[in-house]
């Protein structure tokens, strides 16, 4: 049973969604509020295996939301789902912390399959009883831990975040394929060009994130796919 926590101020939407998921597709419990304050409220008192929000919501909208939740939860997979779809919309909605960001309207088996897909981040995540560490220049990440440490400060990781960067670190030096990473992480079949536009913006903040240490570059590689590098 996956048990979600629905953030939806569209009442008629709202029962739509909680219905199709628990009624017609099955395997969900969903718990349905309407703003933000509220969702934050339910995240306080129960557990979730994954939230889907809308952005724009009275009291408090979804990407301030967001960013709270990130303030102290980077592992929960979160799905904002808009109709507004702008780049700029889509770039703030992923730096709020958000893992994907999906288009209103849609059918309930779309929102099904992005809610499986979102899953798989924490999914293939290397265990949490696993002691991985890897040292890019003078930065140390525990993929486990979603950490990313350079000298006396940390930077918490998203889900999404931390397991592309293990793809690279994994295949440091070595070129990955970007449809292999599409294909790990996101529905790839659904919508090509937005999943690899959203990967744009995911390796845009891991650049910025290591960008502490010159020594330590993310390359793209027009047509191929990504590089991490550690100049010695």
């Amino acid at each position: 049973m996956i048990k979600l926590l629905l953030i939806e101020d569209d009442v008629s939407l709202g029962y739509m969604i909680k219905s199709s998921l628990e009624e017609i597709i099955g395997g969900y419990e969903v718990q349905w509020v309407t703003n933000g304050k509220e969702g934050l409220a339910a995240l306080n008192e129960h557990k979730f295996d994954v939230i889907v929000s809308d952005v724009e919501m009275p009291f408090m909208d979804g990407k301030e939301m967001v960013k709270k939740i990130r303030s102290s939860n980077t592992q929960i997979p979160i799905i904002f789902a808009s109709g507004k779809i702008s780049t700029d919309d889509v770039t703030s909605g992923y730096d709020a912390g958000a893992d994907l960001y999906v288009k209103k309207p849609f059918q309930h088996e779309e929102l099904d399959a992005h809610i499986k897909t979102v899953l798989k981040l924490t999914q293939n995540h290397p265990g949490r009883n696993e002691e991985i560490v890897y040292k890019l220049g003078k930065y140390k990440f525990y993929p486990q831990q979603y950490l990313l440490s350079f000298k006396s400060t940390e930077k918490h990781l998203t889900a999404l975040e931390s397991n592309i960067l293990a793809m690279l670190c994994e295949n440091r030096g070595k070129v990955v394929n970007r449809d292999d990473i599409l294909e790990k992480y996101w529905q790839s079949d659904y919508d090509y060009q937005a999943n690899s536009r959203s990967l744009d913006v995911f390796i845009t903040k891991l650049r910025s994130y290591l960008s502490s240490d010159k020594s330590v570059s993310i390359t793209a590689l027009k047509k191929v796919g990504l590089r991490l590098d550690v100049k010695k």
